[in-house]
């Protein structure tokens, strides 16, 4: 009779990675949830994932692997085919008595086993590691792959091989089963910066080089250095993709690129430009996910929240949120829409360009070069009797003054606007051209953002000593540190060492009372608007960050360098 398989949780319990209480309330969690004990287990904290592992091999008499003291060997593509290794997330380890040791992390996945013995005609012998150290070194492994194919693209050229030629097999290249050195590499950099949540992927011509760098997080991260002589084939074939013209090298372009990567499909707006050295191009990476986070998703704490939804289902007025290029203005406007997104409805939007599509709403995309530009646009929209208009951003005094035109004519309105901060929208749009009267009427709440980093989860940490001069920027007494600890990441795989992951934003919102309609009619300066503001309730952008830091959500120091770099320092 078949010994029986003993239990995870007894196993954990017995080496002494986890306690009895704590044992049962993940038990009890994970029926609830729906979920696998290991999974509730660490994202309980309660154990980590090369405890849950390795009891989970010892379970099925499988071989535990900490990837941390074993090396992947260099010519693990001949093992097993890349494409195998991308999708399925696997890592060989080598031959062993005639079988294949592979590092897999389900033990539960017989399909995937056997699908492995048919494509690699072997026996395997299976292996568990941690998801999350697979994930890393399988990135690493992508980077020993970009090497050889540099290695290999070099030889080509050494022995003669011409770039004009090398690009025209490229454009020829419809399917990717016998791919080229430049259309492997160039879809390495784009798959490679997709799973590592890069938001950007910039490939910029050097003298002697071609720098590839992501922003991770809003933070630029440099990952290889192309040599110089697969500049022009590399950039002909990004070009290729997104549809630009090859042989314009003189003039900026733009283009976009849709791929599906994991199973989902994602855009890519690619955007050329001139340099010394060459066009530097670079994809900002557009995920469908993106705009469907929701409101409450966003940051907002529930003051804000609360004042937030009251303001965007007013029927009329203008909304502006402000901030600076990648402040995620347009991820809180989308989320706006989406919230207001019904069958009673009609939303029309004017954009330039459109980055996400959202079923249900009317999107037109500005083009200049055939005079579809923002005023065109919406005078023609506002004949289309909306309830909502959204507008990409109000560049000049002409399109401002559509926009409050149709704010007082019954509409609801919202834009962005680029200013430091919330008050400063106000003088701006004065400063445009519009009559003060007109601004102070029409406008009703204007938002300032910021996107912060996050203080990675598998890694935080009570941080014992904070740089007194964060501390100072944001006035955090002694007395409240006692109150509330100051958390920072220790950095690990998950986070690429950096102790952060992912983003979320920061608010000052300014609600339009009479005061402030007074002193816009007035003319009166930024600073006596704030001044005004704050009295009446507005949090700046650092007394936002103050409450996340408290919360144990970010650092001082990422607070402080995203808002203070701003000069927005909290008033008295």
């Amino acid at each position: 009779m078949s010994k029986t398989r003993r239990h995870l949780g007894e196993i954990l319990y017995k080496k002494g990675y986890v306690s009895k209480e704590n044992l049962i309330n993940a038990i009890k969690k994970g029926k609830s949830a729906n979920k696998r004990l290991g999974e509730v287990l660490v994202e309980m904290g309660l154990a980590n994932e090369d405890q849950v592992y390795e009891c989970l091999a010892h379970q099925f008499g499988l071989e535990f692997v900490d990837l941390d003291k074993v090396e992947i060997p260099q010519n693990a593509s001949k093992l097993i085919p890349e494409e195998l290794i991308k999708k399925h997330r696997i890592l060989p380890l080598g031959h062993d008595n005639g079988e294949l040791k592979v590092i897999i992390k389900d033990p539960m996945d017989l399909d995937l086993l056997d699908l492995l013995r048919f494509r690699l005609n072997t026996e395997l012998r299976c292996c568990l590691a941690s998801p999350a150290k697979i994930e890393t070194h399988i990135s690493q492994k992508m980077d020993q792959v970009r090497s050889s194919i540099d290695a290999t693209a070099a030889e080509l050229y050494a022995a003669g091989h011409s770039i004009e030629a090398e690009v025209r097999k490229a454009q020829a290249t419809d399917s990717e089963e016998d791919e080229g050195p430049i259309v492997r590499l160039a879809n390495l950099i784009i798959d490679e910066a997709v799973r590592m949540r890069a938001s950007d992927i910039h490939v910029e011509p050097m003298a002697d080089r071609v720098r590839v760098r992501y922003r991770i997080d809003g933070v630029c991260v440099e990952r290889d250095n192309i040599p110089k002589n697969m500049q022009a084939p590399l950039l002909a074939r990004l070009k290729i993709l997104s549809g630009m013209d090859i042989g314009e090298r003189r003039l900026p372009q733009d283009g976009r690129i849709k791929r599906e990567i994991d199973k989902q499909d994602i855009d890519f707006r690619v955007s050329a430009l001139p340099g010394y050295h060459g066009e530097s191009t670079v994809l900002r990476i557009l995920r469908p996910e993106s705009v469907n986070i929701g409101i409450r998703a966003i940051g907002f704490e529930q003051e804000d929240y609360n004042r937030f939804v009251k303001i965007i289902k007013r029927p009329n007025g203008i909304f502006l949120v402000t901030g600076p290029t990648g402040s995620g203005k347009t991820t809180t406007l989308y989320s706006a829409l989406q919230e207001l997104n019904r069958p009673d409805k009609k939303i029309i939007t004017a954009e330039d360009p459109v980055e996400y599509n959202i079923m249900g709403i009317n999107q037109c995309q500005v083009r200049t070069e055939i005079g579809l530009t923002f005023e065109s646009i919406l005078r023609s929209m506002l004949r289309q009797a909306p309830n909502i208009i959204l507008i990409g951003e109000i560049r000049d005094g002409i399109v401002a003054d559509i926009a409050i035109q149709a704010a007082l004519t019954g509409h609801l309105v919202f834009s962005t606007l680029h200013t430091n901060d919330a008050p400063s929208a106000i003088t701006r749009l004065i400063d445009m051209g519009v009559k003060p009267f007109l601004a102070a009427s029409s406008i009703q709440a204007i938002m300032a953002q910021r996107l912060i980093r996050t203080i990675c989860q598998n890694c935080k940490t009570v941080d014992d000593a904070p740089d007194p001069h964060f501390l100072r920027l944001l006035r955090i007494t002694p007395a409240e540190m006692e109150k509330h600890p100051i958390y920072k990441g220790a950095g690990c795989s998950r986070c690429q060492g950096t102790g952060f992951k992912g983003r979320i934003a920061i608010f000052e919102m300014l609600e339009m009372n009479n005061q402030l309609r007074d002193l816009a009619f007035a003319r009166a300066p930024a600073s006596e608007l704030r001044k005004t503001a704050r009295a009446t309730g507005m949090k700046s952008l650092l007394e936002d960050g103050r409450i996340k830091v408290f919360k144990g959500i970010t650092t001082p120091g990422e607070v402080s360098r995203v808002a203070q770099a701003e000069g927005l320092v909290v008033d008295d």
